[in-house]
């Protein structure tokens, strides 16, 4: 069993507070979930209106296949324009 995980900073430039922030990253959160089979959640930066962490975790056999997900996962997330995406960092273990 291979695991991914990765996490991702965001900036919410036209978040002006954390209700629009909250809006904005449901949004990213909602539609990575429709289009991949993957786990997202908040995992950071919670009290902060322009920044947020989420975190992601993909589950596969094969490690090219969960690092794949996780690269497109990323790439869509950038390709969304709704927040920009400043760092992130995938970590990939075998059980």
């Amino acid at each position: 069993m291979v695991v991914g995980v990765a996490r991702v900073t965001l900036i919410l430039h036209a978040s002006n507070s954390l209700k629009d922030k909250r809006q904005v990253l449901k949004s990213v959160i909602e539609k990575v979930k429709n289009k991949f089979n993957v786990s997202v959640a908040e995992v950071g930066g919670n009290d902060v209106w322009q920044r947020a962490e989420i975190g992601i975790t993909a589950v596969g056999n094969d490690r090219a296949f969960v690092n794949s997900v996780l690269d497109k996962v990323l790439n869509f997330i950038e390709g969304l324009h709704l927040a920009e995406v400043t760092d992130s960092e995938i970590e990939i273990v075998n059980f």
